[in-house]
């Protein structure tokens, strides 16, 4: 097995002057099941496609285990790639699909044949070796796919969106199965997708792209509870983190943030940092789950301790839970409250925040302070 590393990595296509990847450099661990996650564009497939040579490098390096492999043709790479397509061959069976590149490298019979069965075992598609990929789900086609990377026995596994096609009860059964085939292969896999909560499930750690360049990598509970500026914060978690715009005043000794209508009380631990950094613009960012209902707090709760007041606009039932679309001001945030609370639209609510989660922004740079 090996790991993967990135040197200043660059793509520019022919014609835009935009680069699609910029000066990225990232090392991925031996055996480690490592996601790039951003929205479309955002140039995390071009960046696979790199690493697996189907895509020529502008400037910069990678290198796969020991080898600088710049130069060094796809075939030759020792990679095996899972496409969002499939990319699975009509005519031919399940079983030749799986043997086909196996067959291209003059691989013996016996060995071929070990090595499908093998893998269809692993993937629990043994009674469709004989069907044409016509006659499979798109559950079980993808299988497929995974079951021809898999008999290759590379070093580094790529994915590239591959569960994009699929329903979303399908979506997490697979999701769960390449995270147990990633345990019992024990190899590197380099996953690409566009979905925040495929990255957070499956990832040892997370690369969040924005606009070709890295603005965060880091394991997923680090990457939800410490992000490195807005655009993270804002894209990881599900529904993303409520912002507010406002300024730092100070009154009394102590230290506020006000928005207009919304005047918090800021803690001694982040005014320190926030004095330091020396802006007075700054937003504020609080995720949904971080606000709840005054009303259904217990008295042994802390933390919870700054309040505001806001309007109820759209009541949205999730089961669990309801999430409440509210205005206070000009700000506009989301609030995750407990299913068995009585709300209704139209309402003025008394709302607690937990202080002790709460993220201030630098306006200008959009960069974490605290």
């Amino acid at each position: 097995m090996a790991g993967v590393s990135l040197k200043n990595l660059v793509k520019v296509y022919p014609g835009v002057e935009e680069p699609a990847v910029k000066e990225t450099s990232l090392d991925i661990r031996d055996k480690e099941f490592m996601v790039l996650v951003g929205p479309s564009g955002c140039g995390k497939s071009t960046t696979l496609r790199m690493i697996a040579g189907l895509e020529e490098i502008t400037s910069g390096e990678i290198h796969i285990g020991d080898r600088r492999v710049n130069d060094v043709a796809p075939k030759d790479r020792d990679i095996a790639m899972v496409f969002q397509n499939y990319a699975l061959y009509p005519h031919m069976t399940v079983y030749k699909n799986m043997a086909f590149g196996l067959k291209l490298r003059k691989f013996p019979k016996v060995e071929i044949d070990r090595r499908v069965r093998e893998a269809a075992e692993i993937l629990g598609i043994t009674e469709y070796l004989d069907r044409k990929p016509r006659a499979l789900s798109g559950g079980q086609r993808q299988r497929v796919a995974v079951g021809r990377a898999i008999v290759r026995k590379p070093q580094v596994f790529l994915l590239d969106e591959p569960l994009s096609n699929l329903d979303a009860k399908m979506r997490v059964q697979m999701r769960t199965e390449i995270g147990k085939l990633h345990s019992r292969l024990q190899t590197t896999m380099i996953y690409v997708t566009h979905d925040q909560v495929e990255a957070m499930t499956m990832g040892d750690r997370i690369t969040v792209m924005k606009d070709g360049t890295i603005q965060q990598v880091a394991d997923p509970i680090n990457l939800y509870d410490h992000p490195a500026n807005m655009f993270v914060a804002g894209f990881i978690g599900s529904p993303a983190m409520n912002f507010m715009q406002g300024e730092l005043v100070e009154e009394n000794g102590r230290l506020f943030f006000n928005e207009g209508s919304v005047r918090i009380c800021v803690r001694e631990d982040h005014r320190r940092k926030l004095e330091e950094n020396g802006e007075k613009k700054v937003v504020f960012g609080i995720r949904p789950e971080d606000i709840r209902d005054s009303g259904a707090l217990n008295e042994t709760e802390n933390g919870y301790y700054g309040n505001i007041r806001a309007r109820i606009e759209v009541v949205e039932p999730m089961g669990s839970e309801i999430y409440l679309y509210m205005t206070t001001g000009t700000s506009r945030f989301i609030a995750r409250v407990d299913s068995h609370l009585e709300v209704e639209t139209g309402q003025d609510r008394d709302l607690s925040l937990n202080m002790t989660k709460v993220h201030y922004f630098d306006s200008a740079t959009e960069q974490c302070i605290s």
